[in-house]
């Protein structure tokens, strides 16, 4: 057993305990759930279902409790669980996703096709859009998902981003010849000329999406280089982008619905870099005990890089980007998304 879930399960991730949750389910039932799923989700809670197939029974009680009881007779955890995953995905994908989504955990051919590249990793994605035309990576962007786009505009020269960036806010919509050179980037001709019509995407909304993913110091950057480039448009970005700040505008329930979800580490180096005003919110959502464990380990954790906490309140920030989305909390934002 790994050192990270011999120390559960005060340090199982949220996607962690759910993927035992999906281990316990059966194939029919989990793979149910997986189609309500979106890429992201499914390839973290896949690589997820494998890191915990040798949990501990006493950390599978103390995560599901009642449940584990009616669930135990279903299938077994760390017996067979390379056959039951598989099984599981191509149930809920499909064989083409499923082989690209699990070859990337064991190794698979690759997939072909605009549709598949929502199943792609970022440096497969990368690497097979980077020397095309600047439009055509622009338009890949609009295409992803903001947090995958946001990975792969990393994985680009730094030179491409701001410019990127800018492609991805003044595009529009991308027409029928667009969505023909995307198909040949990804070596799938287009079946049928008369379904293909003009599709929107793009603009700053699009661009802000991902840029609130870009981590590691590069979001400012990215954003500074770009506002020299067009003041208007990077400021539009800016006054659309959802930043950690905007997390003192959530109601006492959501708050604690998002704490729930966020692992305490990833909560400390968060809190490491913020004001009196967040940690306050913050603290006021857990229990008294809680508050002060995670009191007592910003205090104890020495000097941590910038970067560090920003790239930790990014994560957070992607969090609550998807239980927003889902409907499981009401984000407080500065952008007509998140009213």
């Amino acid at each position: 057993m790994s050192e990270e879930l011999a120390l559960a399960p005060r340090h199982l991730s949220g996607t962690q305990k759910s993927a035992i949750l999906l281990l316990l389910l059966g194939e029919d039932e989990a793979a149910d759930l997986l189609k309500h799923m979106g890429p992201r989700e499914v390839q973290n809670l896949g690589q997820a279902m494998y890191s915990v197939a040798d949990v501990d029974q006493d950390t599978v009680n103390v995560v599901l409790d009642e449940f584990i009881l009616a669930a135990r007779e279903q299938t077994s955890l760390g017996l067979g669980t390379g056959p039951y995953v598989k099984n599981v995905f191509v149930k809920a994908l499909g064989e083409e996703k499923a082989g690209s989504v699990l070859g990337r955990m064991s190794s698979s051919a690759p997939q072909k096709g605009i549709e598949i590249l929502d199943w792609m990793d970022a440096r497969s994605i990368a690497a097979t859009i980077s020397s095309e035309h600047p439009q055509v990576i622009a338009a890949v962007l609009c295409h992803l998902e903001p947090g995958l786009a946001a990975e792969v505009l990393q994985l680009l020269p730094e030179e491409m981003q701001p410019d990127m960036m800018l492609r991805v806010a003044t595009l529009d919509s991308i027409q029928p010849d667009a969505l023909a050179e995307l198909e040949r980037v990804m070596q799938k001709q287009i079946k049928t000329n008369a379904a293909v019509r003009s599709a929107t995407a793009g603009g700053t909304t699009t661009a802000a999406r991902i840029m609130n993913y870009v981590r590691g110091g590069a979001d400012r950057r990215i954003i500074e280089q770009l506002t020299t480039m067009n003041e208007n448009i990077g400021q539009s970005i800016q006054d659309q982008m959802f930043v950690f700040e905007n997390l003192l505008a959530l109601d006492d329930r959501s708050m604690q619905t998002l704490l729930r979800s966020v692992d305490n580490t990833l909560l400390v180096a968060a809190l490491k870099g913020s004001d009196e005003r967040m940690r306050t919110k913050m603290f006021a959502a857990m229990s008294q005990r809680a508050a002060q464990s995670v009191q007592d380990e910003i205090e104890s954790r020495g000097p941590m890089k910038v970067s560090e906490v920003q790239d930790a309140q990014k994560r957070i920030l992607a969090i609550a980007r998807q239980l927003g989305e889902s409907g499981a909390i009401m984000l407080g934002g500065s952008g007509d998304d998140y009213v």
